[in-house]
């Protein structure tokens, strides 16, 4: 096993093992937990499966880390050794997938072989990632953390959710953002209407219309996400925040997604009353406030950061929907 890039300090690198898992569902969501593991961006990965010879696109990535279904080997395959793995750890893993495939049951922990088990590879990298396994497992009605990977420690929190106020996974949610003004639009793409910038831009459109790009939110930490667009053409772009130029304060999909980009940081507050489920989307990089341009309701209202003013129109609701 090679992990070539993504270690945090004071983060071990062992391995997550897929070995006890039971269910499509479960194994999806070892995978993600590799994927937190591997430290790599669905873009890095995506670059790293093209070095390998294979063909990854980060959309599909995202696309099959947000279902509960079983992955194709071919997959899996790409997937594991982009992560990082070796041909043994990737070996494992399709044999893994292979007998869910088959409805094989799980192994117990009495027939694991000294050699692979998990519970003395656990401690070593679940407090890093266990809470995302614990939402994704959580979330699919199956196994525990401590059933999958240490067989003494304790299951997350409910509390331990990434955004205060808002179920979304520790892995990232999919999602549709309305402004509170206007519920019946959806934040997606659209352009400066003044003309001074002539590329893509966030904008209130009609939900109906607003099939493409898909939204998708990662948590990067405690209230803080980035928002990713999942375009079927364009790939993946993540909205940023514009500081100078012609676009001062708009919010641009960027493909140079990158986690320790602030720019590409929001802090997710929550506002008034939890049952409202009200929410202020406020840039990491300046700490303002996003809002309705000029507090315009039209279709096509662009979506800019300015001083937080407590006004309505930088108030969000923000929709949790199901993977595609």
């Amino acid at each position: 096993m090679s992990r070539e890039e993504g270690d945090l300090a004071g983060q071990p690198a062992a391995t997550p093992q897929p070995a006890q898992v039971g269910t499509p569902a479960e194994f999806v969501a070892v995978l993600r937990v590799l994927r937190t593991w591997s430290g790599l961006t669905y873009r890095q990965l995506e670059s790293k499966a093209t070095a390998h010879g294979d063909t990854l696109p980060a959309s599909t990535i995202a696309t099959t880390l947000g279902r509960t279904t079983l992955p194709r080997e071919r997959f899996v395959d790409a997937f594991t050794r982009a992560c990082g793995l070796g041909d043994e750890e990737v070996r494992q893993w399709l044999n893994v997938r292979q007998r869910i495939a088959t409805g094989e049951p799980a192994p117990t922990g009495d027939s694991q072989a000294s050699g692979s088990d998990v519970s003395k590879r656990a401690p070593r990298w679940h407090r890093a990632a266990g809470l995302a396994v614990a939402a994704s497992i959580g979330m699919a009605g199956t196994l525990g953390v401590s059933s999958l990977f240490n067989a003494s420690a304790p299951s997350a929190a409910p509390s331990a959710r990434p955004v205060s106020g808002l179920r979304i996974l520790a892995v990232g949610s999919w999602a549709r953002i309305h402004p509170v003004r206007t519920p019946e639009f959806c934040v997606t793409e659209g352009r400066d209407r003044t003309g001074h910038y002539k590329t893509a831009v966030a904008a209130q459109q009609p939900c109906a219309e607003a099939v493409q790009p898909r939204v998708f939110l990662e948590p990067l930490g405690k209230n803080i996400v980035q928002i990713q667009w999942h375009h079927p053409k364009y790939s993946i772009g993540c909205l940023t925040v514009l500081p100078k130029g012609p676009g001062r304060d708009l919010l641009e999909p960027r493909d140079d997604c990158a986690d320790d980009n602030r720019a590409q940081q929001f802090r997710i507050g929550s506002v008034g009353p939890s049952a409202a489920a009200h929410f202020r989307l406020r840039p990491v990089s300046t700490g303002r406030c996003l809002s309705l341009r000029d507090q315009d309701t039209d279709v096509g209202t662009e979506i800019v950061q300015g001083r937080c003013s407590g006004a309505a129109d930088q108030e969000f609701l923000i929709e949790l929907i199901p993977p595609p």
